[in-house]
């Protein structure tokens, strides 16, 4: 199956070579020769917009950087149809995943975005050049990301942006912390005079994720030199699929009963970009927004005879409902201005802050049911079916000052100040959501009538606690400098450094250098070297949980999820969390044998030590051990937590090709990219003397990292322009993906597929269009369960992928898009 796979991939990818060869040779045929051919490559075709990351000097197109940068610009967004922001980069960049998840909590409604198969929160997101903050959510279930708060980056409406630009290369010492993997960079509109308008409505080929979105762009001029307010208003409504088998093994005769697959979701946006002359040389700039998502998803079914089961409440079993709510805010003002002899300085700051709040339905307590009255005898006989059962809140303020310009001829100096804060907030939910009988005693064992102890707090979703209620946060500051020289016409170096020092665990310096060689017009070699680092999140640094949980032999138990530097940590001889540190090495090609085709290939390797992760679920031994004896003493029974417990390395290749063909009346645009990672987890290591390596990380979450998410991703493309009509046709390869979280000795594989994707649009005029969309136009669906070793989850229901999905399981969807501007 492998060899076929591949042989497929190296197939299609020839066959739009060599069409984009014979139209290129097609297109040759007509180009001038000689001088006049060189002159005309140097000119940037209609879509070679310029970008900005990666370096502080003059912005450059996306082919002359020194390290490899990614364009997507809105043509690109229109045309690939995922109104989610998430879903739409992966189906046109193949360094980026954003894999699906079903019934893991939070990560349903804000799911994992990384780069390069690494972690969420290794990849930093900009926008408008600035940080942006990060998301309240710690992906703690058995999911791509595990143990990482990542970007909540579909808190960001398409209709609010330009372009977006992709730097795959480690930055950190250039951008700071997070960019071990790469930085996205997202572009705001800034256009004036101009509404724009759009709607879609959707659905699926089985009948179900009908959505419908609406969007409203619009842009003002703000006095009459070049300021201008631009704002968007987005709002979305997704109703749930469903791809949940039939439950043969706790139901008689078998029904659904289960939700697998996406949330219903409800989404609210409001965005905006300004900026305002001021004097000399000078500007005021100020950009942001807001965002409110709802989602209606759902944890395990419980079964009628399941001792978490009231059977007067719920005689048939229930499904438990986990809504969340996120919002989502940030505003960054600043000051722009020109200097003399072309330096210029910006001052801002930027304030984000999200919060994700959770409220359980259809539910119960089990304790609160059946505890016994204080004068004995009897049951209560009652308990709330819904709760709120917490929040997790996070927040951030950046101040920078930047200041840059050229200091000699082709040497241009950048070097700049960044203070930042970041704060966390755990809040409690409600007392029937977490509490063990009303007294929240464990002590006092509370009996089910069939004589298993019940099980306390909300079914489903248990609530936070008042012990793990925190509000904590830190500081840090950073100096950088960041030199380019032009050494010759066809030679360009630049190098960076960078000092951070954090307020509660130190400091650390990294360094870039990169060059960029020229030898002609239509061949250039790139490649650089840098040390990263990542500090942890104070999501990672301050997140715990606790509930009272029947363990594997049924006996009720507290289950700790432990901060770091806790009693139990320290018991166990688990250091405080540092930073993670990396080196990124990568050397590319570029190539320009015709005006309209280019060619780059770029091999790297990012190398990983000390990567902070989720350990594996820490049990005392049977028959008491070095384990039982720290944690029973402390009435711990099971144990989980944060660490520096591994080292990985990532090695792989991209390869990016484009040709464009323009006829009288019509132009088409081929593109090939084709994107081969492997990580490899190089060492299990613990601090402790109690548990191993081995033991903190167990195989099922080496798999995760390994296997999680696709070794290859290709997307091949073919846009037609003919008069008033545009025909996209796209196809994304993913790799096979594994896991054996909830399979322990049993790895299932999801294999490779290939998902097309077809876009027509009619242009009634320039400011009036139609499109008709189809994703996985072939009804693609992941591969399923093996029904053999992969019990029980193919009999409770479970048809496709679950902890590792590229693409998801919805299959085939359509769509109708209207546009229009005035």
């Amino acid at each position: 199956m492998k060899q076929n796979t591949f042989r497929r991939t190296v197939l299609a990818s020839a066959a739009l070579l060599l069409a984009a060869h014979a139209s290129a040779q097609t297109a040759a045929d007509a180009q001038p020769s000689g001088t006049a051919a060189v002159q005309q490559a140097e000119q940037p075709t209609e879509q070679a917009t310029v970008v900005v990351l990666g370096s502080r000097s003059a912005a450059r197109t996306a082919l002359d950087t020194a390290a490899p940068v990614g364009l997507i610009n809105v043509k690109d967004m229109q045309t690939a149809g995922p109104l989610e922001l998430g879903k739409l980069l992966q189906s046109l960049d193949p360094s980026f995943n954003f894999s699906s998840t079903f019934i893991s909590d939070g990560t349903d409604i804000i799911r994992p975005a990384t780069l390069r198969s690494l972690g969420p929160d290794q990849l930093l997101v900009l926008v408008n050049g600035k940080r942006r903050h990060q998301q309240a959510l710690v992906n703690v279930q058995q999911t791509v990301g595990r143990g990482s708060a990542g970007t909540d980056i579909n808190a960001i409406p398409l209709s609010a942006i330009h372009h977006i630009e992709v730097l795959r290369d480690g930055a950190a010492a250039q951008y700071g912390s997070d960019a071990i993997a790469g930085v996205i960079n997202i572009v705001l509109k800034s256009n004036v005079n101009e509404t724009q308008v759009s709607g879609q409505v959707g659905t699926t080929s089985e009948g179900d994720g009908d959505m419908i979105s609406g969007s409203v762009n619009r842009g003002w001029a703000l006095g009459s030199d070049g300021g201008y307010i631009n704002v968007s208003v987005e709002g979305r409504r997704r109703n749930e699929t469903n791809r949940a088998g039939l439950d043969t093994a706790r139901t008689d005769p078998p029904r659904v009963t289960q939700r697998i697959g996406d949330s219903d979701a409800k989404d609210a946006y409001l965005w905006a970009n300004a900026a305002l002359p001021a004097g000399r040389g000078g500007e005021f700039y100020a950009f942001g927004g807001a965002s409110k998502r709802k989602g209606d998803s759902s944890g395990f079914f419980r079964s009628a005879g399941d001792d978490r089961t009231v059977a007067a409440v719920y005689p048939e079993g229930y499904l438990p409902n986990i809504r969340t709510t996120v919002k989502d805010a940030s505003l960054a003002v600043g000051y722009r201005l020109d200097l003399p002899n072309e330096w210029k300085a910006d001052v801002s700051v930027n304030h984000g802050r999200s919060e994700l709040a959770f409220h359980e339905k259809n539910t119960i307590n089990v304790s609160y049911w059946y505890e016994p009255r204080p004068n004995g005898g009897g049951i209560y006989g009652e308990s709330p079916l819904e709760a709120d059962t917490g929040k997790l809140k996070f927040n951030q303020t950046t101040f920078n000052a930047d200041l840059k310009g050229p200091v000699a001829k082709g040497v241009f100096f950048a070097t700049g100040f960044e203070w930042r804060r970041d704060g966390y907030e755990i809040v409690a939910g409600d007392p029937v959501s977490y509490q063990y009988g009303r007294t929240n005693n464990p002590a006092i064992q509370i009996l089910t009538p069939a004589g298993t102890v019940a099980a306390s707090g909300t079914q489903g979703f248990p609530g936070y606690t008042p012990s793990t209620e925190v509000d904590e946060g830190r500081h840090n500051i950073a100096l950088y400098g960041d030199v380019e020289w032009r050494a010759l016409d066809t030679l360009m170096l630049t190098g960076a450094v960078r000092y951070e020092k954090y307020s509660d665990f130190g400091s650390t310096t990294t360094g870039k250098v990169t060059a960029r060689w020229d030898p002609s017009k239509q061949v250039g070699v790139r490649g650089s070297f840098s040390s990263g680092f990542r500090a942890p999140g104070v999501q990672q640094a301050f997140y715990s949980s606790v509930s009272t949980n029947l363990n594997a032999a049924g006996v009720l138990t507290e289950t700790l999820t432990a901060r770091q530097d806790s009693p139990v940590t320290r018991a166990l001889g688990i250091a405080p969390l540092k930073e993670e540190t990396s080196r990124n090495a990568s050397m590319g090609i570029v190539l320009r044998p015709l005006p309209n085709f280019s060619l780059t290939t770029d091999v790297y390797q990012i190398k990983i030590k000390d990567r902070i992760v989720f350990s594996s679920t820490i049990s005392p031994e049977a028959g008491g051990g070095p384990i039982a004896n720290v944690l029973v003493p402390l009435k711990v029974g099971q144990a989980q937590f944060f660490t520096n417990a591994v080292d990985t390395k990532t090695r792989g290749i991209d390869i990016v090709a484009e040709h464009t063909s323009r006829w009288p009346g019509s132009t088409l645009v081929l593109s090939g990219q084709l994107g081969f990672n492997k990580t490899e987890v190089t060492g299990r290591h613990s601090t402790s003397s109690i548990l191993t390596g081995e033991q903190l990380f167990d195989a099922s979450q080496v798999t995760l990292i390994e296997h999680g998410q696709p070794r290859k991703h290709h997307v091949l493309s073919a846009d037609y322009t003919m008069g008033k009509w545009n025909g996209n046709v796209r196809a994304n390869y993913y790799g096979e993906v594994q896991g054996q979280g909830f399979t322990p000795g049993f790895i299932q594989t999801w294999e490779g597929k290939w998902i097309a994707d077809m876009t027509l649009r009619y242009n009634f005029t320039k400011k009036l269009g139609l499109q008709l969309g189809v994703s996985n136009v072939f009804d693609t669906y992941p591969t399923e369960w093996d029904k053999t070793r992969a019990a029980p989850f193919p009999q409770l229901g479970f048809t496709h992928c679950w902890e590792t999905c590229p693409f998801g399981i919805n299959g085939r969807s359509m769509y109708v898009r209207a546009d229009y501007a005035f």
